[in-house]
């Protein structure tokens, strides 16, 4: 069978995220020193071939899943946070590395990249929500919580990769590892190998879905802490008991699927695959048929048979762009209401050109540069789950 997409309906977000809209209470952004070429100017995609011929081997594009085609076009590498930063590592002659993402990737890239090379974000304002639920200042009062009770020394420190430089520092300084969507039971399992608790940051539901699903631990073994509240809103008791203590954060995107959306799709499309990112809510994901990383559910929707249907719960940029490139297939987006990743989709073609024109003119425009000490310690961290054993689950045998 062929399908046609079909765009989820039109939100008052989601035309503002367009540019259909306006909204004088939302944040404005960084605004770029110089002339940022209007999204309307008919020559954009002309002078982003015309710059990146011109940088020629010393640039390298980066470009998360997650962005607009616009962008996505000019990458010379598509992936996940983790896959990209690898990527700008593996070659050393790029002087240039432009990442078309968010800041805390960026910053990785940074970590994970030679001194000698400088990496840029087209729009600084592109940030991530999840990460900024932990900063420092709350994790190390955390630690200090922890520390009073005295069970730091038996918990383990785990932050996902959608963390920032800060928070991957402290953690290496606190003998614990990185993990991303794809292994964090292998990062949880070697934390637990090193001690009774593990404190996961900065995204709950990713913590507490690979911990109950994948390693056996109970609902009643996790606790989530509120660094908003005193003691993270939890009793000393309860802190001791815990196996996990989930910080409270989550993904603005994922987090917003709901059981009803689970239900909706199944009532109206008989026989689908529901595949969502583990960073769902717990009820979404038990409910669910397949869950699994960004890369996981690209590999699924292309080993799935013709004529399946799947719907997706994860962010619209890439369902769209998975529908688009398997029409033989009926891909759609797991909820009825369009959900871009608003700080994703700062990253335009007008803030691309910009960067690169400036590259051409001999200007480096919003470097991303993470300090030294902090560099090191998440380096720490970054390399031991890169220690990890193991290899990542293959795609589902789907009907």
């Amino acid at each position: 069978m062929t399908s046609t997409w079909v765009e989820p309906s039109n939100t008052a977000t989601a035309l503002l995220l367009l540019g259909r809209g306006s909204d004088p209470d939302t944040e404005r952004g960084v605004e770029c020193p110089g002339d940022l070429p209007a999204p309307s100017d008919p020559d954009l995609v002309a002078r982003a071939t015309a710059a990146k011929a011109k940088l020629g081997s010393k640039v390298f594009v980066l470009g998360h899943h997650y962005q607009r085609d616009e962008v996505i076009q000019f990458a010379d590498v598509t992936g996940d946070s983790f896959k990209l930063a690898r990527e700008a590592a593996a070659r050393p002659d790029a002087e240039y590395i432009v990442f078309c993402g968010v800041h805390f990737m960026a910053e990785s890239a940074d970590i994970l990249t030679t001194d000698a090379q400088r990496v840029i974000l087209p729009d600084l304002a592109a940030g991530c929500s999840m990460a900024d639920m932990a900063v420092l200042g709350q994790v190390e009062a955390a630690w200090d919580t922890l520390t009073e009770l005295g069970i730091a020394g038996e918990t383990v420190p785990v932050t996902y990769m959608n963390s920032s430089a800060d928070i991957k520092g402290f953690v290496g300084r606190n003998g614990g590892v990185v993990c991303t969507s794809s292994n964090a039971k292998r990062a949880l399992d070697w934390a637990f190998e090193q001690g009774s608790k593990v404190l996961f940051l900065p995204d709950q539901h990713l913590g507490r879905n690979t911990a109950v699903l994948e390693m056996g631990l109970s609902l009643d073994d996790c606790v989530l802490y509120d660094p908003h509240k005193p003691g993270g809103g939890l009793t000393p008791e309860q802190l001791r008991d815990a196996k996990m203590i989930l910080w409270r954060g989550h993904c603005s995107v994922h987090g917003r699927f709901t059981l009803d959306s689970v239900n909706d799709v199944r009532a109206r499309v008989p026989g689908v695959n529901v595949l969502v990112h583990p960073e769902c809510r717990h009820e979404v994901v038990t409910a669910a048929d397949y869950v699994g990383s960004t890369e996981y559910i690209i590999k699924a929707v292309e080993a799935a048979p013709a004529g399946s249907a799947w719907a997706l719960g994860t962010e619209l940029n890439l369902v769209r762009r998975l529908a688009l490139a398997h029409p033989d297939k009926q891909i759609m987006f797991l909820d009825k209401a369009v959900c871009y990743c608003s700080t994703m989709n700062r990253i335009d073609l007008p803030h691309l050109v910009w960067a690169l024109e400036e590259l051409v003119a001999g200007r480096v425009v919003n470097q991303i540069t993470v300090d030294a000490d902090t560099a090191h310690h998440a380096r720490v961290a970054l390399d031991q789950m890169l220690a990890l054993p193991g290899a990542d689950t293959p795609p589902p045998a789907a009907s």
